[in-house]
């Protein structure tokens, strides 16, 4: 009841806010004789701020056009490599004509960024995109507003996150052999629990795990966030924030927590502040501070972007993780795709590095709460195990922002390099032009698949010496991985050397970028 109630009054409210935006405009207009007015820039003030506190936030894009490296623009094309009911696989591919800049990009570690599936969108973490797309490979979960899923879709658990993960993890190692993962906030715990699952089974598991911020150990300095999932029972939650989608929805009958309850959440733990973000955005519009107003709209476009879970997925999550501390206590079970149950063990991975990162000023996941996961993957040889306070960040602070860039990013960057396997140095015997080289992005379905299956081939097209082939049986391992990627329609720079096309194949095409 309570999500159609608020439904029918935002229905109602965005006549209103449309007509405040209209006449924000009209006053701030000096040719328009309501913007002659003495107080023009006031009220247009005014009614801006009546707009954006009443209007319906859609989710944003990521919008990355372009990444630098190393000075250089390379163009950057955003698509789904995998969909799935409740989320979408992206990949941001990078293209350049610059041959240098194009040999550097191929020898990349490919990274999979797990977003929080916690009330925002995947594009929160935008700026860590951006960011790591300089010396990374990068993919990311993009996970979908559950009231958009048809009930014909079923129901989405904890169980199917941690399925979703592992298959994303397959995709990424069938394709280049193998990769890095990077789980920020919530996503920790069923990242790590995929990875174990992945570990028990005797698969090969990630080269590294980097977790940022997140309740690994919910017990270890509760926030009120924990304190709040800690102290109410299951059916509390139940009863008072899970209601059934509107029927205006492709998700109408679902059972979800409303992302707009969440954001209510997000809001209570610190009115003051934004408040006073919302007054100082009132006073910049007066003063006519654009650069200020506009970065108080980037964040709140963002932040007040919210979507709704599946309320099985949120019950399961606030049981195992906060109430019943499954991870820790070695209680956790999961469900497979293939319905058999299988016990979480985080003890099992042995050839994963791993990296703990965490906010000083954390407010949301507390001190000490990441870094237990190092007590728990006893498995792992200390050498390759290592922790990062942040001093001075907190919760956001940690994975976007200046902290982010100048602290944070070069002991990541720093810790996947460590554990990325070196790669072999080659000489070419052909130089290409740039348009050449650049055509190596763009391969399709057939040539992945003959490359996989004639790896001495694949091997010429990175380089042509006088020295013996290698072995066949020293590539077994990376080539056996390539047929499993049939969703492939294109190459990138992010193609590993092993499965480029032989040189001579290579046809010349303009510039994408």
């Amino acid at each position: 009841m309570l999500y159609k109630l608020y439904e029918t009054q935002r229905s109602l409210m965005e006549p209103l806010t449309d007509l405040a935006a209209s006449a924000a405009k009209l006053y701030a207009n000096p040719r328009s004789i309501w913007g002659m007015h003495p107080m023009s820039q006031r009220i247009s003030a005014g009614y801006d701020l009546l707009h954006r506190l009443g209007k319906d936030y859609e989710k944003p894009e990521f919008g990355l056009r372009t990444a630098d490296v190393d000075g250089v623009d390379v163009a950057i094309h955003e698509r789904v490599e995998l969909k799935k009911p409740f989320c979408e696989l992206r990949r941001f591919k990078r293209f350049t004509d610059d041959q240098a800049t194009l040999t550097k990009l191929k020898d990349q570690p490919a990274v999979l960024i797990v977003a929080p599936l916690s009330g925002h969108y995947a594009t929160l973490l935008r700026d860590t995109v951006k960011t790591m797309l300089k010396d990374h490979k990068v993919y990311i979960t993009d996970w979908t507003n559950a009231r958009l899923v048809p009930l014909s879709e079923g129901d989405f658990h904890l169980d199917d996150y941690v399925n979703y993960v592992q298959e994303f993890i397959r995709h990424l190692q069938a394709r280049y052999g193998n990769c890095h993962v990077m789980s920020v906030c919530q996503p920790t715990v069923p990242v790590l629990a995929a990875v174990s699952l992945m570990a028990s089974r005797g698969e090969l598991t990630p080269l590294s795990m980097v977790m940022m911020g997140g309740p690994i150990d919910a017990s270890k300095s509760p926030t009120k966030v924990n304190n709040l999932a800690m102290n109410k029972n299951l059916s509390w939650f139940e009863n008072h924030v899970i209601y059934r989608v509107p029927s205006r929805f492709p998700g109408a009958g679902r059972k979800v927590y409303p992302g707009f309850l969440q954001h209510s959440g997000f809001v209570a733990m610190n009115p003051s502040n934004h408040a006073r973000s919302h007054y100082d955005y009132f006073q910049d519009l007066i003063k006519g501070d654009r650069s200020s107003a506009e970065t108080h709209r980037k964040f709140y476009d963002e932040y007040n972007a919210v979507l709704d879970m599946d309320a099985h997925y949120y019950l399961e999550t606030i049981q195992t993780v906060f109430q019943d501390l499954k991870l820790v206590n070695g209680t956790w079970h999961v469900r497979g795709v293939d319905g058999q149950i299988e016990h979480v063990r985080p003890q099992d991975i042995t050839k994963t590095a791993l990296l703990s990162v965490e906010g000083e000023l954390d407010d949301i996941s507390g001190s000490g709460q990441t870094e237990a996961v190092h007590g728990i993957c006893s498995g792992v040889p200390k050498s390759m195990q290592e922790h990062y306070e942040v001093e001075g960040a907190g919760h956001y602070g940690i994975f976007a922002g200046r902290r982010w860039r100048e602290m944070v990013y070069p002991k990541v960057k720093a810790f996947i390099l460590r554990y990325q396997p070196p790669v072999v140095s080659s000489v070419p015997a052909l130089s290409a032009s740039p348009a050449v080289a650049a055509q190596t992005e763009l391969q399709s379905d057939t040539a992945v698949l003959v490359a996989a299956t004639a790896p001495q081939k694949a091997d010429a097209a990175t380089t042509v010496t006088p020295t013996p082939a290698p072995k066949p049986a020293a590539r077994a391992k990376t080539v056996k991985a390539q047929p499993v990627a049939p969703v492939a329609k294109t190459l990138a720079a992010d193609v590993p050397p092993v499965a480029s096309k032989p040189a001579a194949r290579k046809r010349a095409i303009p510039r994408t970028a």
